[in-house]
């Protein structure tokens, strides 16, 4: 059985965000990732596939395909705020030239909880049509200084824009108990996608992801259990492994195997597909 038909965390593709190489050019990012055991890859608007540049999508696309490496999503940073009707045609364009099924959003920190949330569910919902019409899925970044810095925000716009999907992480801006992480993640209720791995302490220090090896179990677990919709549509979930020890190339071997381990997989790449 391959992995993206196992019943379990193990489904979950083996994934890698390029934020996390800043530094390196896609060609690297791509060569490490391989190297590493990764199956697919969350390309990120910042550096490697800037929002609007096609042909940088197109190389990413590339390289990834050659590689035998599958596209996740595209980490955009596309603000659901008054900005949104100029830059919501580039980023849709780029995520189709990349040949990402999915595009990461994030919500701005609201000063008028009032008209600030409708305006926000307005610009969601705008976004999620937009996306439908051109194939792909859009799902929010779950990040502090955001309107979605909490789970209860989370599922007050997911609840309010059906088809809109969302990511998770844990939340080293609001640190939670591992009970209490579990609880969020059951709170997302079939609609969650993707999620970004990594080992940090409040005081953003990062760790290997050896020492919490169990919570990650754990947090696999709920998760897993959370992306049922997602993955009857054909999308499959992904355990993305973001900003490493030092920014370190040469830990991300360690670190993907040790997401391999938490996931209950064996040591070696078993798929390359996104989907």
């Amino acid at each position: 059985m391959s992995a993206a038909g196992t019943d379990g965390p193990a489904g979950f593709a083996v994934g890698l965000c390029t934020v996390t190489f800043r530094s390196l050019d896609p060609a690297a990012v791509v060569d490490r990732a391989v190297g590493a055991g990764v199956e697919v890859l969350e390309w990120g608007g910042d550096v490697h596939v800037p929002e609007g540049d096609l042909g940088a999508a197109r190389w990413a696309a590339h390289l990834s395909a050659a590689a035998g490496l599958g596209v996740a999503a595209y980490g955009s940073y596309l603000y659901l705020d008054e900005h949104l009707d100029r830059r919501l045609g580039p980023v849709l364009d780029t995520t189709v030239a990349l040949g990402a099924p999915a595009v990461r959003v994030w919500c701005p920190d609201l000063t008028d909880e009032g008209a600030g949330w409708s305006a926000l569910v307005d610009a969601a919902a705008r976004a999620v049509t937009a996306a439908d019409a051109a194939g792909v899925v859009v799902y929010l970044e779950f990040h502090g200084g955001t309107a979605t810095a909490e789970v209860s925000d989370v599922v007050r716009l997911l609840d309010a824009v059906p088809g809109l999907r969302t990511g998770w992480q844990p939340p080293y801006w609001a640190p939670r108990s591992l009970a209490e992480e579990l609880a969020d993640v059951r709170r997302l209720a079939d609609r969650l996608l993707h999620v970004d791995v990594y080992a940090w302490t409040p005081d953003g220090l990062r760790h290997p992801l050896s020492v919490e090896h169990d919570a990650w179990a754990a947090r696999f677990g709920a998760a897993w259990a959370a992306t049922g919709a997602a993955r009857d549509v054909g999308l499959r979930p992904a355990a993305l492994v973001e900003f490493v020890p030092d920014d370190d190339p040469e830990v991300l071997e360690r670190e993907v195997a040790s997401l391999r381990r938490a996931l209950g997989r064996r040591p070696g790449p078993l798929s390359a597909s996104g989907r």
